[in-house]
């Protein structure tokens, strides 16, 4: 097949197929889908790539003719893809999300039907509905040579070190979320509340919003729901730490490289 086709982001479960060329991977680009697409298969147009059209399929068990694809998580495909690529397959596994979860009409119970590429209307009392994005704040907090680490008890790995993060409420601010964040988990206040920068965060549907700030008054009182451990931790004596494709670690280098 030549390759001047369609970009196909293809989804098993979680997982999205790659192809592998040597050491390389790559979204599969060709014409038709490699795969079997049935009628009932999701599919949802994204927006063009590189100057190629794209397109998502979701399956929910791998077919027998895999096409030499490789499944690879969609965390771990950060390290194997362009960051605008990944940033693409991101998009499509949220709205394969938001369309398995919006089926039906939240307010009669009526299903659900696609009215354009990013919405919804009920098909009995017209309501519409779009991809809804969860925002959270991330706070990288300094006092003097150091800054807050705490280690939760969600993290994907049981000694990793991150920083206090927490979901935006209604009827709050940004600022304020970070404020009360910092309070709830560790009991710190704060001043000097800066915007750092923000990040897609596809897992399953979030935008993550990062700032700075500094230690204003406090000793550190772990919510132990949520947290293990907390401390201060200066550049010379880090512990484990997230990997390079999340803001958390955008913040910690930009403290190390910094210092």
């Amino acid at each position: 097949m030549a390759n001047n086709g369609t970009y196909w982001f293809l989804f098993i479960s979680n997982n999205i197929l790659l192809e592998k060329k040597g050491d390389t991977y790559s979204i599969p680009l060709y014409e038709e889908c490699p795969l079997p697409v049935k009628d009932w298969t999701p599919q949802q147009e994204l927006p063009p790539m590189d100057g190629h059209p794209c397109m998502a399929c979701q399956f929910n068990t791998p077919p027998s003719d895999m096409k030499d694809l490789h499944t690879v998580g969609l965390r771990e495909s950060w390290n194997l893809l362009p960051h605008h690529v990944y940033d693409m397959a991101g998009k499509a596994a949220e709205l394969f999300y938001w369309n398995t979860s919006t089926r039906y009409c939240g307010v009669c119970g009526a299903p659900m039907k696609r009215s354009t590429i990013i919405s919804k209307k009920c098909t009995n009392c017209g309501k519409e509905v779009w991809p809804q994005v969860s925002p959270a704040i991330i706070v990288r907090i300094r006092k003097g040579d150091s800054i807050l680490l705490v280690n939760a008890k969600t993290f994907r790995r049981s000694e990793m070190y991150g920083l206090v993060a927490g979901f935006v409420e209604t009827g709050e601010t940004l600022e304020e979320c970070v404020i009360r964040e910092v309070r709830e988990e560790v009991g710190l206040e704060i001043e000097n509340l800066k915007y750092f920068g923000s990040q897609s965060w596809p897992y399953p549907c979030g935008v993550m919003i990062g700032f700075t700030a500094d230690w204003k008054s406090g000793d550190i009182r772990i919510q132990e729901e949520e947290l293990n451990r907390a401390g201060w931790f200066g550049k010379d004596n880090m512990p484990p730490i997230p990997d390079k494709m999340s803001i958390a670690r955008q913040l910690i280098d930009d403290f190390i490289n910094n210092e």
